[in-house]
């Protein structure tokens, strides 16, 4: 089934894209998708049509510098003002379809943002799932490139640099590499305050974790080369509320490798254990 595409405007008057996926029969529940950096919502139109079969509503939104989105590619003037973002998009929706139980699913920098969310208790979301995050990544960055932003951090935030991610990690089927490589709205920029606010999120989330509220499923692959395992599992053991999962030898978009199936399958059986 097709999307429904939207658009609304943000508190800074930022065009913020969106699209949302209805099933045949009456929603058991609703799922928003947050993506990851340099990607954008319509790579998990996948994701979308799986819950759809199971009768799930799924939203998903283009973050600011991304995708169909507004906004110099890779930046945002804040990390809160991104998390303004969420909470417009995911209060929109909740309003639209009113009595729906909400789960917000983030991948990677979306996970990150997720995390935050969550940890902030922004909205009356039932449970969270969250895959790869980015509370820090798996190599150390250049101390010269860390100096940099910091400089150019107030002087020049919107410097733009590469990411530096390895598009080869990010799945073990080629064809997903080789899409990703073609797709014309992902791109590989992260500006100067964008990268240091991130940065300082991560720590921040794994200094905090015991504000978390709410259920959390979260899920690593152990081949992921990505995003740091060791940081994940430090969040994952400061609070009973996480329900952790590993996927041995997995790579870091764990619902675009072979056993996408079964990763999505675990995810769906955990949000039905959450519904009520």
């Amino acid at each position: 089934m097709a999307a429904e595409e939207k658009t609304f405007t943000a508190s800074d008057g930022i065009s913020i894209f969106t699209q949302t996926w209805q099933p045949q029969g009456k929603p058991r529940a609703i799922v928003c998708i947050i993506h990851g950096l340099g990607e954008h919502s319509a790579r998990y139109e996948h994701v979308a049509q799986y819950y759809l079969k199971h009768n799930y509503l799924v939203a998903a939104m283009d973050l600011r510098g991304h995708g169909r989105s507004g906004g110099q590619r890779g930046h945002s003037p804040s990390f809160e003002i991104v998390l303004e973002d969420i909470s417009q998009f995911v209060h929109q929706i909740e309003q639209t379809y009113p009595g729906l139980p909400v789960f917000m699913y983030g991948h990677s920098l979306g996970g990150l943002l997720t995390i935050n969310f969550a940890l902030r208790n922004i909205s009356q979301v039932k449970g969270f799932i969250v895959t790869s995050p980015n509370l820090a990544i798996a190599q150390k960055v250049a101390p010269w490139k860390l100096t940099l932003g910091k400089v150019f951090y107030s002087l020049l935030p919107t410097l733009s640099m590469p990411s530096g991610l390895d598009v080869n990690n990010i799945s073990r089927d080629t064809t997903i590499v080789d899409k990703y490589k073609a797709d014309p709205l992902v791109h590989d920029q992260a500006s100067a305050r964008f990268a240091l606010d991130f940065i300082n999120a991560g720590g921040w989330a794994l200094h905090n974790p015991d504000k978390l509220k709410v259920p959390m499923l979260l899920m690593y692959g152990t081949g992921d080369r990505i995003v740091s395992g060791e940081a994940i599992r430090q969040f994952t053991k400061s609070n009973q509320l996480v329900n952790y999962r590993e996927w041995d030898g997995l790579f870091h978009e764990l619902h675009n490798e072979p056993e996408q199936e079964s990763v999505l399958d675990y995810e769906r059986e955990w949000i039905e254990s959450h519904s009520n």
